[in-house]
């Protein structure tokens, strides 16, 4: 399906105002980070105790016991409704991380969610269990979750080296630091809590984002076999204007389902669905305005320096025979 037929946009030409953009969104995200002085890590990252407690009849909506946790001092709260075949009926799940990060006291954290619910819910709430994790556990899990990630771009960075040319894969390595950056700092600009699920959004992004330059590259390539007396700038933007179409429908479906997840799914998904709404945001414009126009200045500098302009694949024996 083609949405916009023989569409001639000069986006390469605009990547000023694209870098300008990005440089202005990972200022702001910079600055609110060394304002806040980090970023607000859930229980996974910066330790805690998770509680599950079972509710008598008539047992009481997620939103009655969240009301009930902020008044009694537990606030910023998880709360869970857990299901299955094995879960009693009325039973939540609660993770609470104090209200310092690395809190060790699991007696005090644990007196501060059953006073909260005694409440609103005496005698009609009980414990069936808790679990501790301690700071060096949620520092673990950071460190693990960074690795992880880099993990990830290592691995992109050297398929798409190897598929195109190493420019290609940095090129795409880059925008993907873009994006996650911007993500955080939109998380840090609006207070949003980062936990586990939240760092399986951004490896999510990292490959949806990636996806997406790959598409334009692979067009990239093929044009430059069948037009070589073009200018890589001329490729480069009929490129993205041929693979628009492509992009906007998958991306705009991809956007709407976590739109509905982020306004409709609830709070235990809020922040996993925020870094995706905003990731797909993120990552469907720089796969446009900052991975295509880094090839071409990379290429551009090498051509100044005396260098030939870069191919997007190397030319197989056989065509260079003909």
């Amino acid at each position: 399906m083609e949405l916009f037929n023989g569409i001639k946009v000069d986006w390469i030409g605009k990547r000023q105002w694209f870098f300008a953009v990005s440089i202005a969104l990972l200022v702001i995200g910079m600055i609110s980070l060394v304002h806040k002085g980090k970023f607000q890590y859930g229980v996974d990252f910066r330790g805690g105790i998770t509680m599950k407690e079972i509710f008598d009849a008539p047992i009481p909506p997620v939103d009655r016991v969240r009301e009930a946790l902020d008044r009694g001092g537990a606030a910023h709260s998880e709360i869970q409704e857990l299901n299955g075949t094995n879960v009693l009926p009325g039973t939540y799940q609660i993770e609470y991380g104090g209200t310092a990060s690395g809190e060790t006291d699991t007696n005090h954290l644990r007196d501060v969610i059953t006073r909260a619910l005694d409440t609103s819910f005496a005698g009609k709430h009980h414990n069936l269990s808790y679990e501790f994790v301690g700071p060096s556990v949620g520092s673990d899990l950071r460190r693990q979750a960074v690795m992880a990630t880099l993990y990830a771009l290592g691995g992109i960075l050297i398929y798409i080296a190897f598929r195109f040319e190493w420019i290609y894969g940095a090129a795409a390595v880059f925008a993907v630091f873009h994006d996650t950056l911007v993500t955080l700092g939109i998380f840090s600009l609006f207070n949003r809590e980062i936990n586990l699920t939240v760092i399986a959004a951004l490896l999510t992004l990292v490959g949806y984002s990636v996806n997406d330059t790959i598409v334009v590259f692979d067009r990239v390539r093929e044009n430059l076999k069948v037009r070589r007396r073009d200018d890589l700038e001329t490729v480069l933007n009929d490129s993205i204007n041929q693979t628009l179409s492509r992009t906007i429908l998958t991306s705009g479906l991809t956007f709407m389902t976590v739109l509905a997840l982020f306004l409709f799914g609830g709070e235990i998904i809020n922040n996993f669905a925020f870094a995706m709404v905003i990731g797909i945001l993120v990552g469907t414009y720089s796969s446009i305005a900052v991975a295509s126009p880094l090839v071409l200045i990379y290429t551009k500098l090498r051509g100044q320096n005396g260098i030939a302009p870069i191919a997007a694949t190397k030319v197989p024996r056989t065509a260079k025979a003909r």
